[in-house]
């Protein structure tokens, strides 16, 4: 197999035998077949191949890999390169790989496929040549009579090349046959001597065509315009390329009446140009000024620059290359004279390196130009240097810390007399050193101690220093694993004034909290909790509250309380409860505890038997100092068997009145006598606010998930003279949600408790159909008798729809129909309006999958009736489009029947559409053709 094939070519003798698919060969490992040389470390595996043969021409060693007598190919993959072939002769003295007879080799980097006869490829120089040679790589098919492949480049002679060939159509519409070509995959190619083909036909001999290959911000752009004040305007963007690691493209602008007319600028990015480089981006324009706002001519240039570098530079000893990146900006085309940004070029370089035992960093943030007269509420940095140790650590001890020392100019601190005195801004030094000490022990048995202190102090050229320091301790001992006490105690001290505003401190703070909690768990499923602080640094009437919180949770209590008390002043802040009598479903037999050999047995965990298992009561209140009682309420809760149906009763009663304020129930279920064919669910709920009084409800039915009955109400008990309404009320049947086919009917709306009936009722309906590229959408609103309405009528009716039929046809549009009443019934005047926003039809033409041309027609319209006649009357004026799309290039043609204009565009690769002319009521325009040229500006 694979493994004797090698041995066997290591002895030098021939061999013939038999490769498993998927054998990995390379010499370098020395188990390989395909020897590169200690140069070369390309990687080669046999993905499908039948024999091997080793033979010895004229001193040279030859591989012969072929596909077997059933006439499969060979396939090989050289790194990511896919080589398929009927055979393939491998010489190992040159290098080479031969591919005998119809062979295709795709490479990874460039995605192109070559296809030919007896395909030479040299594997050292990453070469390829051969004859009858077609490549394709998606966007643009070449043939050629000889083809040569090299890094960064592909040539041909008598070559024949076309961009339509992602079209897949016969013939191309437009093609070229050339002398000579050149290819740089990727950017573009370049033709000598060559002939335009429209549809294979020549028509015009070119001596040079160059066509752009790469995305679209790579492609040619050429805009003409006129306007006032410039006049004439062109804009051109044309790409370039320098070797093979830079890609650019020159920008061209020309006004006509601006001074000067031209300008010009580049737009490029470059791959390690050079060393310890890895990436160039360069933008830049000098754009002549444009005029002012009072229409006064301006002489000179607004320049647009932005220039960024990223690389790496090796160093001895470092853990990793240092890495850098520098950013100059600068923008002034499109401010005005009096920005404060204009002008102003602004740099910042950075550089980062790390070695075994530390880390550094340079930073170079700042501005050129101008004096700033604003806030810089960036600092600059001129320069900034870190330094950053790494964390020492030595048994318990753990020490890290940090300096930062630079020049800096940023918006003065306004709480610093003396940096406001200077300015807005400040420029002065300032060192930063930040340090972090932590320790931590067990003094004894179950006991944890941790000491710490955190610095960080700030000292500026001025005089001025800040000052934070956290200094603390903390024991901790634990009782019986469940059992702890906890002391703390914290030294804090904050003060210093900066003169700069981005990293002034909030304010200065003196204080050293002591305090002390407490967890304990006295009997299972009992936790009770104490805490309490005091500040020595604080008066007695200024200490904080202790807080104390017990969580009971055996059944049948589930019990959460809290109280914060100030022993100081002797008040309670605030306290709150929230009881839960009930079984909750936990009542279960209790399984033994097992008992160990020679222990006494463990006593069982406390449950008490409750004696309503369906029954679940809830109070909750509470108090606070500040807002007094809050809303005591009481929950009844009856659950069935099924969890799913359940029953409460609820009532609030406000403490601070006294009164009750509200009570109300709540009620879900779902039968149980037969799941499958016959499941009813239903919902409700009822509240009744005393103090308002107001009452809120809803209740819904749901059939076998399918069909819901459902009503709400929201309706004010007591009302003035003066109101007719007291709220609303609804009725509803239809679908569940989330269908694909839904409808609903609801009937309702305001509604007058004091007369008992609807005011102003209606009656709703919608109706909602998807499939497969079909949606339909139906709604209509219908106005009917009540006390304060006197007639049924259609109100609004609202149609949509989308409709996919085939491939080749598609059909969308949304219709809405309102009507309105102004004056005083019986005499009131209906106004109606049909609003069509849009009706929309698509037709592709064409044979084979993809179509050849769409022609699309759109209706925007609004049509006005009062008291049914007509309002403005137009006739329908739809806009109907035509567009030929052939790939590599688009001709669309429109008619908007109410503008009463004509328009024809071409679209071509990399560029926006090109309006070739557009005729209307102001006559004739082709914007294509420059000044009195144009009849549209004549």
């Amino acid at each position: 197999m694979a493994s004797k094939a090698v041995r066997n070519l290591f002895r030098g003798r021939p061999f013939r035998g038999q490769v498993r698919r998927g054998a990995l060969v390379t010499l370098t490992s020395l188990a390989g077949l395909l020897a590169l040389g200690e140069a070369d470390a390309r990687t080669v595996r046999i993905v499908q191949a039948q024999t091997l043969e080793l033979r010895r021409l004229d001193d040279q060693e030859i591989v012969i890999i072929t596909g077997g007598a059933g006439g499969g190919p060979v396939e090989l993959r050289v790194d990511d390169d896919v080589v398929r072939a009927t055979r393939v002769e491998y010489n190992r003295t040159r290098r080479t790989l031969t591919l005998i007879g119809a062979a295709t080799y795709h490479t990874a980097r460039d995605n192109q496929n070559l296809q030919g006869e007896n395909l030479v490829v040299d594997l050292a120089g990453e070469q390829l040549t051969g004859e009858d040679v077609l490549i394709s790589d998606g966007d643009i098919e070449i043939r050629g009579q000889e083809v040569e492949r090299i890094p960064g480049q592909l040539r041909a002679t008598g070559g024949y090349f076309t961009p339509c060939a992602k079209c897949g159509r016969t013939p191309n519409d437009y093609a070229f046959r050339a002398e000579r070509l050149i290819v740089y995959p990727g950017d573009r190619l370049v033709a000598y001597r060559a002939q335009l083909l429209l549809a294979d036909f020549p028509v015009l001999y070119l001596p040079v065509v160059v066509i752009p290959l790469n995305d679209p911000e790579r492609q040619p752009r050429l805009a003409v315009g006129r306007g006032d004040p410039d006049g004439v305007t062109v804009e051109a963007d044309l790409p370039f390329s320098i070797g093979a690691n830079t890609l650019g493209t020159s920008l061209i602008r020309y006004y006509e009446n601006r001074d000067p007319s031209i300008g010009l600028g580049v737009a490029l990015r470059s791959y390690a140009p050079l060393p310890f480089v890895d990436r160039v981006n360069l933008y830049t324009l000098a754009n002549p000024k444009p005029f002012a706002a009072d229409g006064t001519r301006q002489v000179g240039y607004d320049v647009d620059l932005d220039f960024s570098a990223r690389g790496r530079v090796p160093l001895a000893l470092a853990v990793r290359d240092l890495d850098y990146t520098l950013n100059v900006v600068r923008r002034d085309i499109g401010r005005t004279e009096t920005d404060p940004e204009r002008g102003v070029t602004r740099v910042n370089f950075t550089a980062n390196v790390e070695y075994p035992s530390f880390a550094a960093q340079f930073n170079y943030v700042d501005r050129f130009g101008p004096e700033p007269t604003t806030a810089l509420t960036t600092p600059l940095k001129q320069p900034e240097v870190v330094l950053d140790p790494k964390p020492y650590t030595r048994g318990n001890l753990s020490a890290d810390t940090k300096f930062t020392a630079g020049r800096y100019t940023g918006q003065s601190n306004p709480l610093s007399r003396s940096a406001t005195a200077q300015g807005i801004n400040i420029s002065t030094t300032r060192l930063e050193e930040q340090h972090s000490v932590n320790y931590s022990v067990q003094p004894w048995k179950n006991a944890d101690l941790t000491l710490r202190n955190t610095f960080t102090g700030r000292y500026y050229g001025t005089g001025a220093r800040t000052v934070q320091l956290d200094a603390g301790a903390q024991l901790t001992q634990r009782f019986n694993v469940t059992n702890t006490v906890t002391a703390r105690y914290n030294y804090i001290r904050i003060e210093g004034t900066s003169p700069f505003a981005f990293d002034a401190l909030s304010g200065r703070r003196l204080s050293a909290p002591l305090s002390v909690d407490l967890y304990t768990v006295p009997v299972p499923d009992v936790i009770f909790g104490a805490s309490y602080t005091r500040d020595l640094f604080l008066p007695w009437n200024q200490q904080a509250p202790a807080t104390f919180r017990l969580n009971v949770n055996r059944l049948p209590v589930l019990l959460a309380y809290n109280l914060a008390h100030n022993f100081a002043t002797g008040e309670l802040e605030s306290t709150n409860f929230n009881l839960t009598l009930g079984d909750r479903g936990l009542s279960r037999p209790v399984s033994p505890v097992p008992v160990r050999p020679g222990q006494p047995p463990v006593p069982a965990p406390f449950r008490a038997t409750w004696p309503a298992p369906n029954l679940t009561l809830t109070a909750s209140g509470g108090y606070t100092r500040t807002g007094g009682y809050q809303p005591f309420t009481v929950r009844a809760t009856v659950t069935g068997d099924n969890r799913a149906n359940s029953f409460s009763v609820y009532a609030t009663h406000d403490i601070q009145t006294p009164r009750l304020s509200a009570v109300g129930a709540e009620f879900s279920g779902v039968t149980r006598q037969d799941t499958v064919l016959n499941p009813i669910s239903f919902t409700g709920r009822e509240n009744l606010n005393l103090l308002t009084p107001r009452v809120t409800g809803a209740y819904s039915l749901t059939w076998r998930g399918a069909y819901t009955l459902s009503t709400a109400h929201d309706l004010a008990l007591e009302q003035a003279e003066n109101v007719k309404e007291s709220g609303t009320m609804t009725f509803s049947v239809g679908t569940a949600s989330g269908r694909a086919t839904s409808w609903q009917l609801t009937y309702g709306g305001p509604y007058d408790v004091r007369r008992a009936g609807f005011t102003r009722p209606s009656v709703t309906g919608t109706l909602t159909a998807t499939r497969p590229g079909q949606r339909l959408g139906l709604s209509a609103v219908v106005n009917t008798p009540g006390l304060d309405q006197q007639r049924s009528e259609l109100v609004r009716a609202d149609v949509s729809a989308d409709w996919q039929f085939g491939t080749r046809v598609a059909l969308a549009g949304r219709a809405v129909y309102t009507r309105s009443r102004t004056g005083t019934y019986p005499d009131d005047v209906p106004t109606d309006t049909l609003i069509l926003d849009p009706i929309q039809v698509g037709l592709a033409i064409g044979r084979g999958p993809k179509p050849g041309a769409y022609l699309t027609g759109s209706l925007r319209q609004t049509f006005t009736w009062k008291d049914g006649e007509r309002q403005n009357p137009a006739p329908l004026a739809p806009v109907i489009g035509l567009t030929i799309d052939r790939c590599c290039w688009a001709l669309q043609a429109e008619i908007d029947m109410s503008l009463r204009r004509y328009r024809l565009g071409i679209s071509l690769p990399g560029s926006t559409s090109y309006p070739l002319f557009d005729y209307g009521t102001g006559g004739l325009n082709v914007p294509l053709l420059p000044g009195a040229l144009n009849p549209g500006n004549r």
